[in-house]
């Protein structure tokens, strides 16, 4: 998400940066610059000026000008706005009530709202240990009830029968009644969703609003529609209390538009990010991070986060314990680390919260996917347990039968062998006596940032 904004940007910020002195001619051009990276990332118009208006009043002030790094000072304004566009604060769900705490799902059809439905569900499971009950309003759409249920059994959480026969209030009336009884904490309704907005859709999700009382009226819309996306979000906040966003399919918008114009036309926050097909690939939105992974900045501390909840602590302890003991760094380790990657959502997940990684050719980028370590895991495991501990005696007819069984060529096994041969050495040389400052005096230079 925002690949194609953030290089805008930072091609218009990086004429600045190393300025000892801003004048009126050189902030006037990187404005022009910010302003038609936004407008090309599908912003809204009147948020773009308003956006810019902000930025120049305070670029030709004190705290630019006057700064020792006014290039820098510019930037740090640029953020700072951009987190004011954003909404600030992380705006978290309200939960603090008598049980259960209802959630009503709103949106369009197609926006991905019942597979959200799900990942709510899930995140809620585990993050805040909230027992959930799901339950499908959408009687057009039998499917969509099927779906739903599929999705409970996978995720763990229960789920609340209903037919197309039935009337929405009427499931909606009996959820709320047995989420009471069996002391539930979270009811998550799912309502039924249009091709377009229409009054007939409006009125029986407000019939559903007064039966339920929800805590969080959440709108559910694809960032892939850019400007339709603000369109349709305004036109739900007209129609029924909303109380937050969240947006789906981030991993396939390469724009980002809808994120930075939601806040300043609806007025109310963006609360989640969906960024996958599968159901933990649901983030929080933060407008701080947001603000850096957009001018390039990464976002570490959503990368500690992920690895805090996702690294399995006793393979990597064990293994801390194995090269302590100067045991080496095999092919089975080098497999896990494979999967603890994938786990916290591939390499290009990593590399969307590693800074600097923006200046990055888009062809360099363009050759790091996940498939090639899908490719490695599989010659790993195609290996027997002695070739995993002991990679040196792989050869001849041991590599032609690797690669035969991972469906690769012997060329690729090569590759990988060499990787891994690398990644050993690495290994090596954080273990040994002061390794890491070795470690990173050896890579100085050689990385992007």
């Amino acid at each position: 998400m925002f690949e194609n904004l953030t290089e805008r940007l930072s091609r218009a910020l990086q004429s600045v940066r190393g300025q000892a002195r801003l004048t009126d001619d050189n902030i006037k051009d990187a404005l022009r610059e910010v302003r038609m990276a936004l407008l090309e990332a599908d912003v809204a118009l009147p948020v773009v000026r308003e956006f810019i208006e902000h930025v120049r009043e305070r670029a030709i002030g004190q705290e630019v000008m006057t700064s020792m790094t006014p290039g820098q000072a510019l930037i740090k304004v640029v953020r700072d706005e951009l987190i004011v566009m954003m909404g600030e604060q992380s705006a978290g769900l309200e939960l603090n009530v008598a049980p259960p705490a209802v959630i009503l799902m709103a949106g369009l059809q197609g926006s991905g709202k019942t597979t959200t439905v799900g990942k709510l569900s899930r995140w809620l499971r585990e993050r805040t240990k909230k027992s959930v009950l799901v339950a499908s309003a959408d009687v057009y759409r039998p499917a969509a009830i099927h779906q739903l249920e599929v999705l409970a059994g996978d995720i763990g959480v229960e789920f609340f029968p209903s037919s197309a026969s039935d009337r929405p209030e009427d499931i909606a009336t009996r959820a709320l009644e047995y989420a009471r009884l069996k002391f539930i904490d979270v009811l998550i309704v799912d309502t039924a969703g249009r091709l377009h907005i229409d009054a007939e859709m409006m009125d029986e999700i407000r019939r559903l609003h007064a039966v339920l009382h929800p805590v969080e009226t959440l709108f559910v819309v694809d960032s892939m529609t850019g400007q339709d996306a603000v369109n349709t979000a305004a036109a739900f906040h007209q129609a029924l209390p909303l109380t937050g966003v969240i947006l789906t399919k981030i991993d396939g918008d390469a724009r980002g538009g809808a994120a930075l114009s939601l806040r300043h036309v609806t007025g109310k926050p963006i609360k989640f990010l969906g960024t996958g097909e599968k159901s933990a690939a649901l983030e929080v939105f933060h407008p701080d991070r947001i603000a850096s992974r957009i001018l390039g900045m990464g976002d570490v501390l959503s990368l500690i986060e992920e690895a805090e909840r996702k690294v399995d602590r006793d393979k990597a302890e064990k293994l801390a314990q194995k090269l302590k003991k100067g045991k080496g760094f095999d092919l089975q380790d080098f497999r896990d680390q494979l999967q603890q990657m994938r786990s916290m959502g591939g390499v290009h997940g990593l590399l969307d919260k590693l800074p600097g990684m923006s200046q990055l050719p888009q062809t360099a980028r363009d050759q790091i996917n996940d498939r090639q370590f899908v490719h490695m895991e599989a010659m790993i495991n195609s290996m027997t347990l002695q070739e995993r501990r002991f990679p040196d005696i792989i050869r001849g007819s041991r590599k032609r039968r690797i690669a035969a069984g991972a469906g690769v060529e012997v060329q690729d096994l090569n590759r990988m062998l060499k990787q891994f041969t690398q990644m050993q050495k690495m290994m090596k040389k954080m273990t040994s006596k002061g390794g890491m400052a070795k470690l990173m005096a050896g890579l100085k230079g050689k990385l992007p940032f």
